[in-house]
């Protein structure tokens, strides 16, 4: 089992940036595939970004691509999210999640382990 706390976020007007990050504790957090979501009020959660046990594969939502990037330190177990040119739609609360393979997914449904969410708010 893996025990995942995020931070960094807050409010930003839009074309900010901000850096999401996630603290993993527990088992090896090199065992596991990890990954971004997000949840604005009235939707349901939606992929941002994935990353594979070692960093060598991502993937990103359309929406986000060319203005985030995933990235993790296993040294230091944690997983990055830099999000830059922020935009209004981009307001949500953000969770990191860890899928017990190397193998990034994603779809929510494959990842076992979530942490508690930070609010991302973009001010247009």
């Amino acid at each position: 089992q893996v025990q995942l706390v995020e931070s960094g976020g807050g409010l930003v007007q839009a074309g900010g940036s901000l850096r999401l990050s996630c603290a993993a504790a527990g088992r090896t957090f090199s065992s596991y595939a990890m990954g971004w979501f997000r949840q604005a009020p009235g939707k349901e959660r939606e992929s941002v970004a994935a990353i594979n046990w070692i960093g060598s594969s991502t993937y990103y939502a359309d929406s986000v691509k060319g203005r985030f990037t995933i990235s993790r330190d296993n040294a230091k177990n944690t997983l990055y999210l830099q999000m830059n040119s922020l935009k209004p739609e981009d307001t949500a609360v953000y969770y990191c999640a860890a899928r017990p393979s190397t193998v990034a997914m994603i779809s929510p449904r494959d990842y076992a382990y979530w942490g508690q969410g930070t609010q991302v708010t973009v001010s247009s």
